[in-house]
C-alpha cells in the first residue's frame, strides 16, 4: 500500500481528531487529491527535520509507526490556508519512503492488525474512566480537537487512545503509545502515570 506522507511535530492516534493548517503546494494538491478521491495520507512524527520544508535543508524524516487519516473537516477562510481536521485510522508501519519531485513524502506501508473491536477494561483500571470522562465532557462537542462519536469509555483500546493524546507528556511519549501492540500494557502506562501524580480518584 502506496500513500502520501504528513511528518507532523504532532502524533495522531486511531479515533483522534487533528487540526491541521496546510498551505505548502504540495500538501494543498495531496488534500485535494483525497477530498476529490476520499483517500488515505499517513500522519508520522517527525524523528528529524522540520514540517516546513526549508531549501538546501534535507526532508523531514518520520518515525516508522504512523496513522492512517482522512479529511473528516475542512475549510478555507483565508485564500491559500487551508484549515482541516484529520480524522485517525489505522497505524501502520513504514516500510520505505521516499521524495517526489513536488518535495511530498510518500512510502509504502503496512497496516498494523487491530485488536479486538472491543477490549473490556480491566478492573484495575476503572478509575481511569471518570477522569477521562470529566476532560471529554470539558471539551466542547464540536471542538475540532474533541473525540469524534461514538465514546466508548468500555473500551481498553479506546480508552488508552484518547488518554495517550490527552496526556500532557512530551512527543516522544506519546509515539511509544501509538507503538504498543497491547492496550492493557498501554493502559497500565497511563494508569501508573496518573497515580504518581495523585490525579485519579479514590477507589
Amino acid at each position: 500500500m502506496i500513500i502520501p506522507l504528513f511528518p507532523l511535530q504532532s502524533v495522531l492516534f486511531p479515533g483522534g481528531r487533528l487540526p491541521m493548517r496546510i498551505f505548502e503546494q504540495r500538501y494543498m494538491d495531496m488534500a485535494k487529491v483525497c477530498l476529490k478521491e476520499s483517500a488515505s495520507f499517513g500522519i508520522c512524527l517527525i524523528a528529524k527535520g522540520e514540517e516546513v520544508a526549508v531549501a538546501g535543508h534535507k526532508p523531514a524524516e518520520p518515525h516508522a509507526v504512523g496513522t492512517l487519516a482522512h479529511i473528516a473537516d475542512w475549510d478555507m477562510q483565508q485564500l491559500g490556508v487551508l484549515d482541516i481536521v484529520a480524522q485517525g485510522g489505522e497505524r501502520f508501519r513504514l516500510q520505505r519512503h521516499w521524495v517526489e519531485d513536488s518535495g511530498l513524502l510518500r512510502g509504502e506501508i503496512e497496516l498494523i492488525a487491530t485488536t479486538p473491536a472491543i477490549m473490556p477494561i480491566p478492573g484495575a483500571y476503572a478509575r481511569l474512566v471518570p477522569l477521562l470522562r470529566a476532560i471529554v465532557e470539558d471539551m466542547a462537542a464540536d471542538a475540532p480537537h474533541a473525540p469524534a462519536l461514538p465514546h466508548r469509555f468500555f473500551d481498553a483500546s479506546w480508552l488508552g487512545m484518547r488518554y495517550a493524546e490527552v496526556l500532557p507528556i512530551p512527543n516522544a511519549a506519546k509515539q511509544k503509545l501509538l507503538e504498543m501492540d497491547d492496550s492493557i500494557d498501554r493502559l497500565e502506562i497511563i494508569y501508573r502515570f496518573l497515580e504518581s501524580k495523585g490525579l485519579l480518584p479514590d477507589a
